[in-house]
């Protein structure tokens, strides 16, 4: 069975205890994020990032085509080259893809995306998202079959060719469910998801299916979308999905014994 590991790349992630975890192993996919270096790169180059909260309370990242270019080259730069080179360092035999790498993460361009300010919704109709639609698990098994740990980040492509931000926890779903993976790791840096954001000792360990919904609702800022990429996997068939920290001694192996939030 296959694992697909998630790291996100917000302020107070560990990548180190990740690939030092996953570099004797040979059955996992690792997906990434990049936040906290697509905002140094955007301000670096004088395009300060902009982030928008939807009426449903997501909170995302608005990706004009000038955003979407620190995007590319933040995450298929930077981000996932440190991450292969990391991997090799300690052993391991990774492959970085993103997404537009053969089609990987087809996806579907997002219209109508919504956001509220001053109280009022408004339409961003310069937003390049999308949504996965579809992942080539052939590319992805071959890579595996191979002895080769494939290192998957953003952006995705539509079938007409336009390159597209997309979530990273939500590629992460789609990459596992379209794999039926054992087991969706989403490494983060808190211990889970918490009932008070400040105060770790109020982790939930366990979400049961029939509580998805509630753990949804207690989901605030950007975990609210680990939790939907959670339903999703679990919608998909995954195994079970844990969210948990990325910063402790062997994190993967930690998550996977259920040091964390387990759902399923």
């Amino acid at each position: 069975m296959t694992i697909v590991v998630k790291i996100g790349g917000a302020a107070g992630n560990a990548a180190g205890p990740v690939l030092a975890d996953l570099a004797g192993r040979g059955d996992y996919v690792l997906v990434h994020g990049g936040s906290e270096e697509i905002d140094r790169l955007g301000a670096a180059l004088g395009r300060p990032a902009e982030y928008y909260t939807s009426p449903s309370g997501v909170v995302s990242r608005r990706c004009d085509p000038a955003q979407l270019e620190t995007v590319v080259l933040a995450l298929a730069g930077k981000v996932q080259t440190e991450l292969v080179a990391g991997l090799g360092a300690r052993g391991a035999r990774a492959v970085g893809l993103s997404g537009v790498d053969g089609r990987l993460l087809l996806a579907r361009r997002k219209t109508g995306a919504r956001a509220v300010r001053d109280g009022k919704v408004v339409h961003l109709t310069d937003d390049l998202s999308g949504a996965i639609e579809r992942v080539d698990t052939e590319l992805l098994r071959a890579l595996l079959a191979l002895g080769c740990a494939p290192v998957v980040g953003p952006p995705a492509i539509t079938a007409d060719g336009q390159v597209v931000n997309v979530d990273a926890d939500a590629a992460a779903a789609a990459v596992a469910g379209a794999l039926r993976a054992e087991a969706l790791v989403l490494l983060t840096n808190v211990p889970g998801l918490l009932r008070d954001p400040s105060a770790p000792e109020s982790l939930v360990r366990a979400v049961p299916r029939s509580e998805l919904d509630a753990a949804l609702a207690l989901a605030g800022g950007r975990m609210k979308k680990k939790v939907a990429a959670a339903r999703a996997a679990l919608d998909a068939g995954v195994g079970r999905v844990v969210i948990a920290s990325s910063g402790v001694d062997r994190p993967v192996a930690g998550a996977l014994a259920g040091h964390g939030t387990v759902f399923g």
